[in-house]
């Protein structure tokens, strides 16, 4: 079993898998970091260089090395949950947590940080989280074993929540 967390970029994935990983003693598996790692370049690199798609391609060839494997946090990419092959290869090995902010919290959090390329082209930084949102909510919402709103909270409580909801669901 594996404890998949899911969610738009800012909601606290990284940090908390840490954690998680850390009070289980579980490894923690970044797709992001597996992705740059094999393509020995940044995120805004490899889309500048060979596009959207191609970085789709390593983020699914990524969760399926990931398939069967055990006891792993993954924190996924935020759209991770785009492809459905993605979801189909981590979830049944896995409970699926989605993390959510609020814009105002995604924008305070993510600001100015360069290993985030853009998603959208022409529009401010709320209207592209508003806009990327609006499109992966159902995705997250379908693929979601349960939801953990990440506002005003630390990621110890954040964990908490997380490793007490996975606990009740394993029975």
């Amino acid at each position: 079993m594996n404890l998949i967390l899911i969610g738009y970029r800012g909601t606290g994935k990284s940090t908390v898998a840490r954690l998680l990983a850390s009070r289980l003693g579980w490894q923690t598996v970044s797709t992001d970091a597996r992705i740059v790692e094999r393509a020995q370049l940044y995120i805004p690199d490899i889309v500048a260089q060979f596009g959207w798609d191609h970085f789709r391609d390593l983020e699914t060839t990524v969760c399926q090395e990931l398939k069967g494997k055990d006891h792993l946090i993954i924190d996924t990419g935020g759209g991770a949950i785009l492809r459905e092959a993605n979801v189909e290869a981590l979830k049944p090995g896995g409970m699926m947590c989605w993390l959510t902010a609020s814009i105002e919290t995604i924008s305070q959090r993510i600001a100015g940080n360069a290993q985030r390329p853009s998603l959208t082209s022409g529009k401010t930084f709320i209207e592209e989280i508003e806009e990327v949102l609006a499109k992966r909510t159902p995705k997250y919402e379908a693929a979601a074993d349960f939801i953990v709103e990440t506002d005003r909270r630390s990621a110890e409580q954040i964990a908490d929540q997380i490793l007490a909801e996975f606990r009740r669901r394993q029975g």
